[in-house]
């Protein structure tokens, strides 16, 4: 596991689980507990793109600089409840210079769309410790 996820205690109190860690590419994980759900005994909104920002930011560091989020954008398409496991996946759209673009689609253990996340990236001049 990459320093950057070991450092990282929001995704590992959440019980975030990194599937897959590639270049521009990654694979998160995380089954919805009770205390993530929101007053109508669905999935915290905020929770969903907390899964999806850590697949963005594993996807979008690819190399020994530091690479932040610019801004994002979810769409909310299907509500979850406790016990399901939602898996992000990100992929690099386009890097062009210092910026890029990456879409997280967020699933259910159904398979179904949950949400679609667009990220946008800029690397910073910061080396990764």
């Amino acid at each position: 596991m990459r320093p950057m996820m070991q450092r990282d205690r929001a995704s590992a109190a959440l019980g975030m689980s990194v599937d897959r860690d590639d270049p521009g590419a990654a694979v998160v994980s995380m089954v919805v507990r009770d205390d993530m759900l929101n007053g109508f005994a669905i999935t915290h909104g905020g929770l969903v793109f907390a899964l999806a920002d850590t697949a963005f930011a594993l996807a979008c560091n690819e190399d020994e600089r530091v690479t932040v989020a610019a801004g994002a954008d979810i769409t909310f398409l299907k509500s979850t409840h406790a016990g399901q496991t939602l898996t992000a996946t990100a992929v690099r759209r386009v890097v062009s210079g210092r910026t890029g673009l990456y879409d997280v689609t967020v699933t259910d253990d159904a398979g179904d769309v949950v949400a679609e996340f667009r990220g946008r990236s800029v690397t910073t001049n910061r080396r990764i410790d």
